[in-house]
């Protein structure tokens, strides 16, 4: 079982949950801190291993799948939850930056389904996550290129979904609004105060990790956390014109 992100908060509480679920589950912890996925898989302990891959770079992707297959057997699920998050208008976000984030959001999770479904397939056998996010669903000023990258990735996955239903592999799209994290704090910084700001639902990376796990044992298509997102998931035009008239500009 392959994690990316382990080292963040929704990636480690993932982790964590699979291991409360099955303590003979071999996970593959994956980030760009190894170190913060060696600690974990101390915590966890058993089979968790950690690995530091960069997925800035998405082209060493293959390389990596196949040591980890020589060394640890087939990837028979995917848990695609590494990401980063810029805030900027796109008239001020550096090209340089915007591209590292649609390689990490989205390049290297495609990259990733694309090495591991075909063993999953001939084994009739396998489970992909992919942590996507609601600014996928919903636009939200300054996040052209995280909005854009958790788009295509969120339409990725349930085509994907569609496409493998029939053929042993399970599909989960999950789609959390804000979630304490690292990432999270980082975002709203880039946004000036404001009771948009200071009273958005937010949620916690266990409680979410718990339903992703529940999700992929249940053979449900999707999660939506905190439940508040429910309603912009179902009603997207009115969750748009919602944004529209509340979303903060950001400070950049």
């Amino acid at each position: 079982m392959l994690v990316t992100g382990a080292a963040g908060a929704i990636g480690s509480a993932v982790a964590r949950a699979i291991a409360k679920r099955s303590r003979t589950a071999t996970l593959s912890l994956v980030d760009v801190s190894q170190n913060g996925c060696a600690s974990l898989a101390r915590e966890i302990g058993g089979e968790a291993r950690a690995f530091g891959w960069d997925l800035a770079k998405p082209d060493d992707l293959p390389a990596h799948v196949r040591a980890l297959v020589r060394e640890r057997g087939d990837i028979d699920a995917l848990v695609n939850c590494a990401g980063i998050m810029e805030v900027q208008s796109i008239a001020t976000m550096p090209w340089e930056i915007g591209a590292r984030v649609i390689k990490i959001d989205f390049e290297s999770p495609m990259r990733l389904m694309s090495l591991c479904v075909p063993s999953m397939i001939a084994r009739k056998k396998g489970v992909i996550v992919n942590v996507t996010s609601m600014a996928g669903r919903t636009p939200l000023r300054g996040c052209t290129y995280y909005g854009g990258a958790k788009a295509g990735l969120t339409m990725a996955s349930e085509i994907a979904r569609m496409e493998l239903e029939d053929k042993g592999v399970h599909v989960v799209t999950v789609l959390p609004g804000p979630v304490r994290s690292a990432l999270e704090a980082h975002a709203r910084a880039a946004f000036p105060e404001s009771a948009v700001t200071r009273f958005i639902p937010t949620g916690e990376p266990a409680p979410l990790a718990a339903q992703i796990v529940r999700a992929c044992e249940e053979n449900r298509a999707r999660v939506v956390y905190p439940r508040f997102y429910d309603a912009a998931d179902r009603m997207p035009s009115l969750a748009t014109r919602a944004t529209e008239l509340l979303s903060p500009h950001p400070k950049n």
